[in-house]
């Protein structure tokens, strides 16, 4: 028997692809074709359409890299076809790579309407379900020739990722242009024999069901002829028929299938690219939708329907047209599939205010469901943040690719730092990209971890990242598999639905805790260094920007840049799209990335300095014509207060700190640290002088370089593998030690230290200020190495069994240790401004202004001590897909907080990442004020409906419980509790709020209200 199972199985192969699916489409007449090759980027279809094409045919070449090729397609449906359903057949040269990641086209009428996109498992145009005979046949293909660059083997070094060169030679040939016959009855033979025989395979040996299929395929291959496929397909299907009609178990495991096209916003092409994916996709979905009711088809990211609405209007029209009929579901509630380990709290809160609002705004709907299968890990911070967008379910998929330990779950609560819990799904088809096969479904019905406490899951279909979307043929075999013994029934429907149904299922569904981190793509916490410091920098530029903005607006009544700031974010929140901001995008993406970022941060730099000027010369007394200090941090600063300004005058002055030169080195002292830096360079000794303890583990250096080989076994900018640490340099060769001037403060003392290594060489000044429990580290390196990581140490002598990591809206705890298997895979982690490690009683802080990947571990001592290592990830230098990674001059800091405990390091993360401005002028008073410096204001700024009403947006960020009051200091009439959206919510903490002078002309005004941990509070100030 198992003999004829192998024999079964391989004529079933041999046959489907050498006889059935060439006869699909039959009578072949070919098209007339001709071309132009726009000269560069992209033209508008108008454009191109009225240029002069040449005569072409197939077999041409076509397309350098990035090239576009506009294909004019004339011809005549024969007479004799009449009553035959007719359609076009184009290959644009297609290859065996994957759909999304080789050329496309998008097919249009001489007028311009867009018919279909065409790719590689979906090239067929429509003409005419019931032909004349006659007609005549015009269509247009824009046809792009982008490179495979994932090619086979993958991760190996090109240049195609730079952009088009004008020496390139064509990448395609043009394989086909034929009007053809559809034959219903063989495609539909198709899907049964797919469907039958892929549960087949399936199915164990010893089941009846699987011989019962077996010898229903052997009846249906006899009874076809293989020389006319089309006369006897029908025939052929009646011997397959019974066994496709026998119901499934009424315990069959329930598939709720969604279609939907993963699109990323920019990775292997350019965001002009993603543009154009977009719109095919877009076209071939709502082409399906308006033919198969029983679609739905699930989009996420805002920013990509925007495109739509900006670019193909007509489009956008005929998607929000289905949106209205529930087939095109906006899903996500997000700007972008964002990454969510490095974009700030702010960001990612404006993530989901952007995203949602877009979703209500243009198509009525307001979304549920937070879809981000793709994403490298998700914070914590998460689940509050979706209760707070108004959304109540998570989906994800990535978690599955994770190298050392199994999720346990798949359906569950995710619970994050504050508490707040979402339902959260993790399809088991384990892909987002599924075509309903056998295969497929069985493993999703497998490998479900939830089974007896919930028999549903869902699984997202369809080609992605300009794949084109889901197919016909898809939906032919979820049709079959509805009700199918054997199989796991599938019903096409909407996400909310599938996740309506899941909850009311399993209400004790099991609760995950913190984190979801992924053991996998730890590299890209470092990768493309710029790219990350473009983001943290216009993060803390529009927090300044706002704040400044929102102050002069109710202080002076000068105009709020609503439109400017709305489109700055959008910069920045698309370039924190899940491959852009984790720097596994090619070098294209990149550099548009910098380039934008430097517009974005001239931009703010403008609005920042504007609103400044206005607020000084506003508050500016008779006898107040010096300059004033602008503190957007959100605690005072050397006498100045919180998100306000005063005059220089007026600050509290300080001492000059000293450099002392020794035989040793040299020394810095200002009274709370003393330093002690070696004639390599190194740090000593890191004296705390107000707790009388030594930071720096005995015997260890401090700030010390290391250098590592850095080759992962794939996915090269995105993986750092764990046996990178077998082999380290340390870099203690100096080729200069010298004392200076602190950079930009005169009362600061620094020591500069210059060094060589490898193709490159650095310069770094350690600087230490004046009343500052903080050494600084200030780094200029020109980084020419290859396949290397660059870590900067600091071995602090504590014992430290677990590190905080500042997260969004809070910090979360790692362990420092490698008891279980899943502490060990944490061994390079996400953090944003510092990483604080601490026993009872003391603790330090390690602060950046740019660095997101740290590792940190512990080593026991001969003397029984413990040193707890803390390393910043400096640099990396992968060559897939972007062969010249990080390859340049960068600068960056960093810095040492002795004796900090949390909210220290919270305060610091904060000055080192907000220096002080300066304009002419008095003092300016801040606009609200919180009593708890552990209460931390992240965001002020006018609300969204340009109401003039302020929003304040806070946090607890200890910890722990606070009671706090927020004060507001200019006229207000109301105070209340909203969410992202700045809307009233059910959950709002409870507010006491005093307005004094009662509502409408209070002068003033405050709210007393209390916190659980981690809680976010947005607060709405009316005036």
């Amino acid at each position: 028997m198992h003999d004829d199972r192998r024999l079964t199985e391989a004529r079933l192969d041999r046959v489907l692809e050498e006889r059935i699916r060439p006869a699909v489409h039959t009578t072949l007449h070919p098209l007339d074709v001709a071309r132009w090759d726009a000269p560069g980027e992209p033209v508008p279809a108008d454009e191109a359409l009225a240029a002069p094409h040449s005569p072409a045919r197939v077999g041409d070449a076509w397309g350098p890299a990035w090239g576009t090729t506009w294909f004019r397609l004339r011809g005549q449906v024969p007479e004799a076809w009449a009553g035959r359903t007719v359609e076009a057949l184009v290959d644009l040269g297609f290859n065996d790579a994957n759909p999304g990641f080789q050329a496309e086209g998008l097919v249009r009428r001489p007028d311009g309407s867009i018919v279909k996109g065409l790719n590689p498992r979906n090239a067929w145009i429509p003409v005419t379900d019931a032909a004349r005979g006659g007609e005549d046949v015009a269509l247009h293909v824009e046809a792009a020739a982008n490179p495979v660059i994932l090619g086979h083997p993958p991760f190996r070094p090109t240049d195609r990722g730079s952009g088009r060169g004008p020496e390139d030679e064509p990448l395609y040939r043009l394989a086909r242009a034929d009007l053809a016959v559809l034959e219903h009855q063989v495609w539909e033979l198709v899907l049964d024999l797919e469907v039958a025989g892929g549960l087949m395979r399936e199915l164990d040996t010893g089941d009846p069901r699987r011989w019962e299929l077996l010898r229903a395929l052997e009846r249906t291959l006899d009874a076809l002829d293989l020389q006319d496929v089309p006369a006897t397909a029908a025939d052929a299907r009646r011997h397959l028929a019974p066994a496709l009609e026998s119901p499934a178990s009424p315990a069959a495991h329930r598939l709720s299938a969604v279609g939907h096209a993963h699109i990323d916003s920019a990775w292997l092409w350019p965001v002009r690219e993603t543009v154009r994916k977009v719109v095919r996709t877009s076209a071939n979905v709502v082409s399906l939708a308006e033919g198969h009711p029983e679609f739905v088809f699930a989009m996420s990211q805002a920013q990509q329907w925007a495109w739509l609405k900006e670019h193909e209007p007509d489009l956008f029209a005929r998607v929000t047209e289905a949106a209205r009929r529930g087939q095109f579901v906006p899903v996500g509630g997000m700007w972008v599939e964002s990454d969510t380990n490095m974009p700030g709290s702010e960001a990612l809160a404006r993530q989901f205010s952007f995203g949602k609002r877009f979703f209500r705004d243009e198509l009525g709907v307001d979304t549920q469901e937070v879809w981000l299968p793709d994403s490298f890990g998700y914070s914590a911070a998460l689940p509050q943040l979706v209760r707070l967008s108004g959304s109540r379910w998570f989906l994800t998929q990535k978690i599955s690719w994770s190298q050392t330990n199994a999720f346990p779950h798949h359906t569950f609560w995710w619970e994050g730092l504050d508490g707040t819990r979402v339902f959260t799904h993790f399809p088991p088809v384990d892909t987002y990209n599924a075509e309903l096969t056998g295969a497929e479904l069985a493993h999703a019905s497998r490998t479900f971890r939830d089974k007896g406490g919930s028999s549903h899951s869902l699984v997202p279909f369809g080609h992605g990242d300009g794949g084109g979307g889901p197919t016909r043929e898809m939906l032919g075999r979820a049709r079959r598999l509805r009700d199918l013994e054997g199989s796991p029934r599938v019903q096409i429907e909407h996400p909310e639905t599938f996740f309506a149904r899941a909850r009311a299922e399993y209400p004790q569904a099991p609760v995950w805790w913190g984190e979801l981190y992924l053991e996998f793509h730890r590299g890209t916490y470092t990768s493309q260094v710029a790219t990350k410091q473009g983001n943290r920098r216009c993060e803390h530029l529009l927090r300044e920007a706002e704040l400044w903005a929102a102050t002069a607006a109710v202080r002076t009544g000068a105009a709020y840049p609503y439109e400017q700031l709305e489109g700055l974010w959008h910069t920045v929140l698309l370039n924190q799209f899940h491959d852009i901001l984790p720097g596994s995008s090619i070098a294209w993406v990149h550099r548009e990335a910098a380039q934008s970022y430097a517009r974005a941060t001239h931009e703010l730099t403008g609005l920042i300095e504007t609103a400044q000027h206005t607020l000084a010369r506003d508050s500016a007394g008779p006898e107040e014509s010096g300059e004033t200090i602008f503190n957007a941090c959100p605690h005072p600063r050397e006498g100045v207060p919180a998100l306000g300004a005063l005059p220089v005058d007026r600050a509290r002055p300080a001492e000059t700190v000293p450099v002392a030169e020794t035989e040793e080195g040299f020394v810095l002292d200002n009274g709370l640290l003393r330093a002690h830096v070696d004639k390599r360079g190194l740090l000593t000794s890191v004296t705390d002088l107000v707790e009388g303890r030594e930071a720096l583990a005995p015997g260890r250096a401090g700030n010390l370089l290391q250098l590592h080989q850095d080759l992962p076994n794939q996915w090269d900018a995105w993986d750092v593998d764990h046996f990178y640490r077998n082999t380290v340099t340390d870099l203690t060769g100096a080729d200069s030690v010298e004392a200076v001037q602190g950079p930009g403060a005169d009362t600061a003392g620094a020591v500069r230290v210059r060094r060589s290594f490898g193709s490159s060489h650095l310069t770094q000044t350690l600087t230490l200020e004046a009343g500052a429990r903080r050494l600084d580290v200030d780094t200029t390196v020109t980084w020419h190495e290859r396949e290397k990581l660059l870590k900067a140490a600091f071995p602090l002598d504590v014992r430290a069994h677990a590190s905080s990591s500042e997260i969004q809206f809070g910090h979360v705890e790692r362990p420092t240790h490698t008891n279980t298997t899943w502490d060990a895979a944490k061994f390079e982690i996400c953090a944003h401004r510092w990483v604080h490690v601490a026993e009872p009683g003391y603790g330090l802080a390690v602060l950046n202004d740019s660095t997101y990947g740290h590792d940190v571990t512990r080593d026991v001592r001969s003397d029984g001590g413990t040193t707890t290592t803390v390393r910043l990830s400096l640099l990396r230098a992968p060559r897939f897909p972007d062969p010249d990674t990080d390859q340049g001059e960068h600068r960056f800091r960093y810095s040492l907080a002795p004796g900090a405990g949390i909210e220290d390091a919270v305060r610091e993360g904060y000055r080192l990442n907000l220096p002080q401005r300066r304009a002419a002028g008095g003092a300016v008073e801040p606009l609200v004020s919180v009593d708890d410096p552990g209460v931390i204001v992240e965001s002020v700024k006018l609300a969204d409906d340009r109401s003039g009403d302020v929003v304040v947006r806070m946090y607890e960020a200890r910890g722990g419980r606070a009671s706090a009051t927020a004060r507001a200091h200019f006229p207000v009439s109301g105070i209340e509790a909203v969410n992202l959206l700045e809307e009233p919510y059910e959950e709002a903490p409870h507010l006491d709020v005093d307005l004094p002078g009662g509502p409408g002309g209070a002068e003033g005004g405050a709210a007393v209200f209390t916190l659980r941990p981690f809680q976010i509070l947005t607060l709405r100030l009316r005036r």
